[in-house]
C-alpha cells in the first residue's frame, strides 16, 4: 500500500474549515474531476466522476467526526482508495490541514502527490472565499 501526505495552513477557522469538508456534497467543488456527490444516508455516498476520460460511478463511505475535527473517506475498487484528514486551529482564524490517501495502486512519478497538493489548496481556498461570502 502507497500512502501519500500533503499537510497545508490556511486563513479560515478550523471549525468552518472542517464543516466544509465535511458536506460530501462540496467534493465537486474541489475535485476537478468528481461530477458528483449525492449522500444517500448514513455514511454512504454515491459519487461520479471523469477519470481520464471515461465515466465512473462508485459508491463511496464518509466518516466525519466533528468532536475532533477528523473524516476519513474510502470507496470500494481494485486500488482499494481511501484516506483520512485532520483540521487543527493554529491560532483564531488559522487553521492546519493533514491529509493522507491510501492506495495500492502505485502511481509512476509524482502524479499522485502533485493532485494532491492542488487539491488541498483548491479546497481551502473555496472554503476560505465561502467563509468570506457568508461572513
Amino acid at each position: 500500500m502507497t500512502t501519500y501526505t500533503h499537510t497545508a495552513e490556511a486563513d479560515i477557522p478550523a471549525d468552518t474549515l472542517f464543516e466544509f469538508l465535511a458536506d460530501p456534497t462540496n467534493l465537486p467543488r474541489y475535485f476537478p474531476q468528481m461530477t458528483a456527490a449525492e449522500p444517500e444516508g448514513g455514511e454512504q455516498v454515491h459519487v461520479e466522476a471523469e477519470v481520464h476520460g471515461h465515466h465512473v460511478e462508485s459508491e463511496a463511505w464518509v466518516r466525519p467526526d466533528a468532536g475532533r475535527r477528523s473524516l476519513e473517506w474510502g470507496a470500494e475498487g481494485p486500488d482499494d482508495y481511501h484516506g483520512e484528514l485532520q483540521v487543527e486551529e493554529v491560532t483564531p482564524g488559522r487553521s492546519r490541514i493533514t491529509v493522507s490517501l491510501h492506495s495500492v495502486r502505485e502511481a509512476s512519478g509524482d502524479e499522485v502527490q502533485r493532485g494532491l497538493e492542488e487539491t488541498v489548496a483548491v479546497l481551502t481556498q473555496t472554503a476560505a472565499a465561502d467563509d468570506r461570502r457568508q461572513g
